[in-house]
C-alpha cells in the first residue's frame, strides 16, 4: 500500500511539473516576433533597471512597471536594462526576453 501512494504522489507531482513548464513555453510565430521587433524600434522606450528581479523568462514584474502595447498582439512589452522583455499582460510575467 504505501508504494502505491507513493507512486501516485510522485505522478501527481510529475503531471503538476509538466503543466507548470508547459505554461511558461510561449511560442512566438516568426510573423508576430517580426511584428514586435520593428514595432519596439519604431517607439522606443526608456530602460528602466529593477533592483533585485532576474530579467528571466517566467520572472514577475511588480506591478509597479508599467507595460506597454503592441498593436494586434497579445503580450506588452518593457525596457528592463537595456533590454527588451515581452510580458503577459494577465500574469505580469515575461515570456521572451530580447537581447
Amino acid at each position: 500500500m504505501r508504494n502505491h501512494l507513493s507512486a501516485a504522489a510522485a505522478g501527481i507531482l510529475l503531471l503538476a511539473g509538466v503543466s507548470a513548464a508547459a505554461a511558461q513555453d510561449v511560442i512566438i510565430q516568426p510573423e508576430q516576433d517580426t511584428v514586435i521587433r520593428e514595432y519596439v524600434k519604431k517607439k522606443p522606450m526608456a530602460s528602466i533597471s529593477l533592483l533585485g528581479v532576474e530579467v528571466n523568462v517566467g520572472t514577475a514584474l511588480p506591478e509597479t512597471v508599467e507595460l506597454y502595447e503592441v498593436p494586434d498582439v497579445q503580450y506588452r512589452y518593457v525596457i528592463v536594462d537595456g533590454r527588451t522583455v515581452l510580458v503577459d499582460p494577465s500574469t505580469r510575467k515575461i515570456v521572451k526576453v530580447y537581447d
